[in-house]
């Protein structure tokens, strides 16, 4: 693995890079579903969320006007529960789903599902002394802006990039390359947890690649039947040490 030259900008995933969920999915669906009515496990409905988010299609919208994306936005999402709800063989048993799901979405536009991990604020203030810039880069959606201003973590981003304003997601290289138009691509780097989605994504659009992987990944990790030729740190605060080794 050659040494990587150091970063005239750092890019970051969002989910499961900066921060994580404080319940599974499963527990959240199950908790609002039992509002209405509807009782399922949480521990059916975590498996039955990650096929359906895996299946669906990416959360990009590139033939919409602006005003018409935050709708597009939660049709998304809508899709996704409905999936998981009828993989766990209950969505048959809501009266009007949409109606039920409206208030899920709007939860997790807060800040209270989500826990900043503890390595994100030294890391991202190490950075910002160094005058290095920083973007996210993130197949979320228009909620990401309002979760970063809650969780403390606006502040340090030049700006943000997410599929569905860009209307191409992860791995796509376009929006890394939308990202990093007034950077060399190749003196960018991007830090994330997905290997498809983050570290091909990112080397596919020519940037320098990190794969975070965590203790306790938000979504299982791929059996991977290639060569690791990529920087690999638990937590960001890791990256430090490569960067000081390209100085």
């Amino acid at each position: 693995m050659h040494p990587l030259d150091p970063p005239q900008l750092i890019t970051l995933d969002a989910v499961g890079t900066l921060f994580g969920l404080q319940e599974s999915v499963g527990t959240v669906y199950g908790r609002f579903a039992a509002e209405v009515g509807v009782q399922v496990d949480p521990a059916a409905l975590d498996v039955a969320f990650f096929k359906a988010f895996k299946a669906a299609p990416p959360c990009a919208f590139p033939e919409l006007e602006a005003s018409q994306r935050a709708e597009a936005e939660l049709r998304w999402w809508q899709g996704v529960a409905a999936e998981t709800f009828r993989r766990a063989g209950v969505l048959d048993q809501f009266v009007d789903f949409e109606t039920f799901f409206a208030p899920v979405f709007a939860y997790y536009a807060t800040a209270e599902p989500w826990c900043l991990y503890e390595d994100v604020l030294p890391a991202l203030e190490n950075w910002q002394a160094q005058d290095i810039p920083l973007m996210v880069v993130s197949n979320f959606d228009s909620r990401l802006y309002g979760v970063l201003e809650a969780l403390g973590l606006a502040r340090f981003f030049q700006a943000v990039w997410i599929s569905s304003e860009v209307g191409a997601a992860k791995p796509d290289r376009l929006i890394f390359e939308r990202a990093v138009a007034s950077y060399g691509a190749s003196q960018v780097w991007h830090i994330g947890d997905s290997w498809e989605e983050d570290v091909r994504g990112a080397q596919g659009a020519g940037l320098q690649a990190i794969w975070l992987r965590r203790n306790r990944p938000l979504l299982p990790e791929p059996a991977l039947n290639e060569p690791l030729a990529v920087p690999q740190i638990a937590d960001l605060t890791k990256a430090q040490v490569i960067l000081r080794g390209t100085a």
